[in-house]
C-alpha cells in the first residue's frame, strides 16, 4: 500500500523545497523506517551551497542526508530478524556485493556503490531528509533502548573514524596527532584512544574546538595552529615544518621533534595540514588522509619517502557498524560522551534550511560553538 511522505529536496544551490513523495510498501527484504534523526555533514553542506560536491555535480532533485537513525514501521515479508518498533541506525551505502572489492570486504570502494544523499550515481540515491524510507534490512543495525537516536546518527561518522584507526593499525602506547577538530576529527581522536594510543594530540585553527576536545575527553592535549599562509612553496613548507614542530613538542617523555608521531590523522583536507602531517610523523610512521579538500596538492614526498612514512587514504568505512553499536552500547572508559558532539538541534523538515545555515557556521548568534547539527523528527 502506497503512502504520501514529505521530503526536503534540493533543486539548486540553497534551493530547498518541501515536497510530497509516494512511498510504496517495502520489498520482501526491506524495512520501512520512520526517520527520527539525520545529522548534517560536510558533503551535505557542499551540495547545499554549490549544488555539487567537488567534481560530483547534482543532475536531478536530491534529498540530502546520510547520518541517520529511526524506527521500523513496516517489515518486509521475508524479514524475521526485525520487528515493528525496532530502533535502528542506517548504513546507507549499498555496494554491488559481487565485485572483487566487495568479495575482499572492502565494499566501501565498490565501483557500483550507491550512497544515500550522494549525486555520484544516477538516478541519485535519495537521502534521509524525508519522513520515511524503505531500506534493505541487511544494512540496518539495531540500537539498544538506552542509545539515543542522536548517537545512532553519529554512528555513521564514527564509522569513518573506526575505519581510519583500523587502517592506521594503531597499537598500545602509541602517539597520535589529529589535524582538525571538527566532528570527524574529534571522533578520530576518540577512536585513537580506544584503539590504544596513549598520547592523542589534536590541533585546529579554532581555539574553541581544541578546548572542546580536551575538556570532553576526546584528546589529552590540544593546540591552536597559527593562521599563517605562505605565497611560495618554500614559504608554505616552512610553515608546515613549524606546525609539525609545535605538534611534536606536545609528545611527552622528551620525544620532541627528532621523533614524531606514530600516526597522524589529517581531517581537514587543507594542503598546509597535509604537508605538516608528513613532517610530524616519525620515521616508519603513518599519515592517514581522511579529510576531503583540494584534489591537487603540493606535498613534500621526499620527506615521506626518505623516512619510510606511509601515506594511506581512507574512504568512508566498511563493516564498522557492529563495532560502533557495541562501543556506544557499553561503558568503555576511553570513549567520550559522543552525544556532546551534537551542539544544535532542529525539529522537523520545515527547519532543514535553518539547520543548513547553522551547520555552515563555527559559532551561533550567541557565540556558542557549532559542531554537529541534527535534524530531529523528520516525520513532522
Amino acid at each position: 500500500m502506497e503512502q504520501i511522505c514529505r521530503a526536503s529536496v534540493l533543486h539548486g544551490a540553497k534551493d530547498l523545497r518541501l515536497e510530497e513523495r509516494t512511498l510504496g510498501f517495502p520489498g520482501p527484504t526491506e524495512l520501512q523506517i520512520a526517520v527520527r534523526t539525520t545529522g548534517l555533514c560536510g558533503s551535505d553542506l557542499h551540495y547545499y551551497h554549490h549544488y555539487r560536491n567537488g567534481d560530483i555535480q547534482v543532475r536531478e532533485p536530491l534529498s540530502l542526508g546520510h547520518e541517520s537513525a529511526g524506527i521500523v514501521v513496516v517489515v518486509g515479508s521475508q524479514i524475521e530478524s526485525f520487528k515493528k518498533g525496532d530502533r535502528v541506525a542506517l548504513e546507507v551505502g549499498l555496494p554491488c556485493g559481487q565485485c572483487e572489492r566487495c568479495k575482499e570486504g572492502r565494499y566501501n570502494v565498490c565501483p557500483e556503490l550507491s550512497f544515500r544523499g550522494s549525486a555520484k550515481s544516477c538516478p541519485h540515491f535519495q537521502g534521509t531528509l524525508q519522513a520515511s524510507i524503505n531500506h534493505p534490512a541487511s544494512w540496518c543495525h539495531k540500537l539498544p533502548d538506552h542509545v539515543s537516536f542522536d548517537v545512532g546518527a553519529i554512528l555513521e561518522p564514527l564509522g569513518v573514524a573506526i575505519h581510519a584507526s583500523r587502517r592506521a593499525q594503531i597499537v598500545q602506547e602509541s602517539s597520535t596527532l589529529v589535524l582538525g577538530a571538527g566532528p570527524v576529527g574529534l571522533l578520530c581522536a576518540a577512536m585513537a584512544k580506544v584503539a590504544g594510543s596513549s598520547n592523542v594530540v589534536i590541533a585546529d585553527i579554532q581555539q574553541e574546538r581544541v578546548n572542546f576536545a580536551t575538556q570532553h575527553g576526546f584528546a589529552q592535549v590540544g593546540f591552536t595552529v597559527p593562521a599563517k599562509r605562505g605565497r611560495k612553496i618554500d614559504e608554505k613548507l616552512q610553515i608546515a615544518k613549524e606546525t609539525a614542530a609545535l605538534a611534536t613538542e606536545k609528545i611527552p617523555n622528551g620525544t620532541g621533534s627528532t621523533g614524531g608521531f606514530d600516526v597522524v590523522i589529517e581531517c581537514t583536507g587543507v594542503e598546509a595540514c597535509t604537508q605538516a602531517a608528513i613532517y610530524a610523523t616519525r620515521p616508519g610512521g603513518k599519515v592517514m588522509i581522511v579529510g576531503m579538500g583540494n584534489p591537487v596538492q603540493t606535498l613534500p614526498i621526499s620527506a615521506a619517502a626518505l623516512r619510510e612514512v606511509d601515506i594511506l587514504g581512507t574512504f568512508r568505512y566498511a563493516s564498522t557498524y557492529p563495532e560502533a553499536v557495541e562501543l556506544v552500547s557499553g561503558n568503555n572508559p576511553l570513549l567520550p560522551d559522543l552525544g556532546k558532539l551534537v551542539t544544535h538541534r532542529f525539529s522537523g523538515l520545515d527547519n532543514v534550511e535553518r539547520a543548513f545555515e547553522m551547520a555552515a557556521k563555527t559559532k551561533d548568534e550567541d557565540g556558542n560553538l557549532v559542531l554537529k547539527v541534527i535534524v530531529q523528527s523528520c516525520g513532522t
